[in-house]
């Protein structure tokens, strides 16, 4: 015992060993959140708590796979093996297999992933004959989801007033119709989406007392990882089970609270003491992950927010540098200097690409990175992409699993029912469509008994049918005694995916014979061999993009979202594109509570870096078909400037952004209005003027006569490619072209009649 204990230090000693009530765990960014967690559960237990009564909740089955393994290095496997530990959707999973009844379900249903979820929203938006400009699927699948992770089912939501106006005034009156409906599907499919094994176990708890009582009895000891992403059906949900005994520690940092879009309610662990007013408090904040310069850096940036838990996270790390601020000419030219810096980076300090990571607000910034680490031979990935059971040909493999285990699941029937092609066409799926909806069964049914149901098909489609049903029922008696890869093998062969999937000799066709080799054989390494069939439907089910990835490791540099970056660290982190309107968003900035999560984003970023950390913005910004100029974020000024090495050609108004300390009523101006008053009251040369990032730019095409003007040794400022100096030049009139060595872009040849820069000297 006092050899676990050793282990922590004081905070996290305090916050392992109470358990004889509700607590609340702040845990700063690096501060050693996982082994708390970790620790406090291998306490318990060696305290002599039963395993199946501890359940602990957390975000990623990654995470909880890890945990357990953890737990059981300390206090045994055995004594681990019982937890009831995993993400919320597979928990909640476990149980409604088992209380599936109670809700009009039976225990073999399916989980539909967001993928089936909005391909059935857009079959549904379809069949109403609506126009899917003004009803687009993933809108209305994020309207669906929205209401069901705040308990509103289509009855609510059909009486709901203000819902319905505001359907009506962004003229899409019918989406009630089209929840209602989509929910009837899944029941009538015996599948459930993501957010109904929430809003169902909430439901189940409700419409049961004596079920929600059998569980809080099991469920002593309740500990919830990452509470501050959690919505409003986690938050109930785990009320309803710690109601009994009040014994949960809910573990988070309001500083990373990230994942509104999401539904998650910071208010959650803002207001937690409000609920549970015994509780305790206890804040890691010793950083045991980043430099004390990126850790003072961050906290100078955090507490500008107004709803936040005080705290004061420290490190005792190296001081380590101070932050790089670098600004760009252009987009291009932020992605040449990332590049470059890289690879210096890499040369002087010997570090592997996997220590490397730009991360970014939104996807689309992702394209000039591309380009440049291409130019430079700088191996990448991008996180986020397509996982593994995403693909195509592992996703068509999945429907057959889900239909073997439910006959009834629609979309999983849809996608299999003519592949590998069998001569069954998009009319003949119609015919049985619309048969199943005037007899109000499933399709399954359709083509198992096609003349009670007088479904209008000719005898060669009608053979067809019988064909593809007697496929399916053969793996369907095949499921009592084949684990899920031998069946997946004998699917593969049998259906004809293999004989499919071996045509195709192409690189792309090769790539899927390999993931198709992988899922039948390979992943048996991973974990149980013998696992049955819907408990590995489950597994996948639910599995998030970091369970899946498996090249974190790999010898390349990393790309994502900061949204993505969220419990990951890196030594070198570059954080790109700091500009208004893109980080901030333009779409947050104009109220507090949206303004103050995008500060939290940014934090979340910085403290992803564990030694340097490099800030980038463009001038200017190739979006929506054309050149934008920027202005750089107002972030810059809420960074304490002794943490921060101005550099890189950072215009004096930027330094005037973060050096102003003006009275509060000045604040309360708007911001471009001032920042550009700071520009043109800056005590600057005229050169240095041209450079500032809030003056109006004076570039444009030369034309011919300007073209006539550029000479060898002048210095340029390209709209794109920043400062150069022109090394030579050659031709007459329209063909006059000029050699420009740029300081960051390298050597390029400009034809100068369509060039866009202005001659400084």
């Amino acid at each position: 015992m006092d050899n676990l204990l050793n282990n922590l230090n004081n905070q996290q000693r305090e916050a392992v060993m109470y358990n004889d009530g509700p607590s609340l765990i702040i845990a700063g960014a690096g501060s050693g959140k996982t082994r708390v967690l970790t620790y406090k559960i291998a306490y318990l237990l060696q305290q002599g708590v039963p395993s199946y009564h501890i359940l602990a909740l957390t975000f990623t089955n990654k995470a909880a796979k890890e945990m357990k393994e953890r737990i059981g290095q300390i206090v045994g496997a055995r004594a681990a093996r019982y937890l009831w530990m995993g993400t919320f959707h597979s928990v909640f999973a476990r149980i409604l297999r088992v209380e599936s009844e109670k809700i009009g379900y039976t225990s073999n249903y399916t989980i539909m992933d967001a993928s089936d979820s909005k391909n059935l929203v857009k079959t549904i938006i379809k069949e109403f004959q609506l126009d899917d400009k003004i009803y687009k699927p993933g809108q209305v699948q994020g309207i669906i989801s929205s209401a069901k992770n705040a308990l509103i089912s289509p009855q609510m939501y059909a009486q709901n007033k203000d819902l319905i106006e505001h359907d009506m005034r962004s003229k899409r009156p019918m989406v009630k119709e089209i929840y209602t409906q989509y929910n009837n599907r899944l029941h009538a499919s015996n599948a459930m989406d993501f957010d109904d094994l929430l809003f169902h176990t909430n439901r189940l708890f409700r419409d049961h007392p004596d079920v929600l009582a059998e569980y809080q009895k099991r469920f002593q000891f309740i500990l919830v990882d990452e509470y501050q992403d959690t919505n409003f059906a986690q938050y109930l949900v785990i009320k309803q089970l710690a109601d009994a005994h009040h014994r949960v520690c809910v573990v988070g940092d309001d500083a990373q609270s990230i994942y509104s879009f999401r539904g998650a309610n910071i208010d959650n662990i803002l207001k937690f003491k409000e609920i549970y007013p015994e509780a305790k408090v206890f804040k890691l904040e010793q950083n045991y992950r980043s430099t004390q310069n990126i850790v003072n850096a961050a906290n100078s940036l955090i507490k500008q927010n107004r709803e936040q838990i005080r705290k004061t996270v420290f490190s005792e790390n190296n001081e380590g540098e101070k932050l790089d601020v670098v600004s760009a000419y252009s987009d291009f030219e932020e992605g040449v200097i990332v590049a470059n810096k890289i690879l210096d980076i890499r040369r002087d300090r010997k570090s592997s690409y996997s220590d490397f990571v730009i991360l970014y607000r939104t996807n689309a910034q992702s394209r000039v990175f591309e380009e440049s680490l291409r130019k430079k031979n700088i191996p990448y990935r991008i996180y986020g992409g397509l996982s593994f059971y995403q693909r195509k040909e592992i996703k068509d493999v999945i429907a057959y699993f889900r239909m073997v285990v439910n006959p009834s699941d629609e979309e999983a029937f849809k996608r299999i029912i003519n592949f590998p092609a069998r001569g069954i066409g998009a009319t003949t799926l119609s015919k049985i469509i619309g048969t199943a909806k005037l007899h109000n069964v499933s399709l399954w049914k359709i083509i198992s008994n096609p003349l009670d149901y007088n479904l209008d098909v000719n005898a060669g489609t009608a053979k067809k049918l019988a064909g593809f049903k007697e496929i399916i029922a053969s793996f369907i008696e095949e499921l009592p005694t084949q684990s899920a890869y031998d069946l997946a093998s004998s699917i593969v062969k049998q259906s004809g995916i293999a004989r499919d999937a071996y045509q195709d000799m192409t690189p792309e066709g090769m790539s899927r014979q390999e993931n198709l080799h992988e899922f039948c054989e390979t992943r048996k390494e991973e974990g149980n061999e013998n696992i049955g069939l819907i408990d590995f439907l489950s597994e996948v089910s639910l599995l998030t993009d970091q369970d899946t990835d498996k090249s974190a490791d790999a010898e390349r540099l990393t790309m994502m979202t900061v949204h993505a970056s969220k419990g990951l660290e890196f030594k070198n982190v570059f954080i790109v594109g700091l500009e208004e309107d893109l980080f901030p968003s333009a779409m947050a900035k104009n109220e507090m509570r949206g303004l103050e999560e995008e500060r939290r984003l940014f934090y979340v970023a910085i403290t992803r870096a564990k030694e340097f950390c490099m800030l980038t913005y463009a001038k200017s910004r190739f979006r929506n078909g054309q050149v934008n100029m920027c202005n750089p974020s107002r972030f810059f000024k809420d960074i304490d400037t002794k943490y921060l090495n101005v550099g890189g050609g950072l215009s004096t108004a930027v330094n005037n952004i973060m050096t102003n300390k003006a009275a509060e009523t000045e604040k309360q101006r708007p911001y471009y209005e001032r920042t550009v008053q700071e520009a043109r009251s800056s005590q600057v040369s005229n050169a240095n003027m041209v450079n500032s990032r809030f003056a109006k730019p004076k570039v444009g095409a030369a034309g011919v006569q300007g073209a006539m003007g550029v000479e060898a040794g002048n210095r340029i400022k390209h709209e794109r490619f920043g400062i150069g100096i022109v090394v030579s030049v050659e031709g007459d009139l329209n063909n006059r072209k000029a050699t420009v060595s740029f300081e960051n872009a390298g050597t390029k040849q400009l034809l100068l009649k369509f060039a866009r820069f202005e001659i400084i000297n």
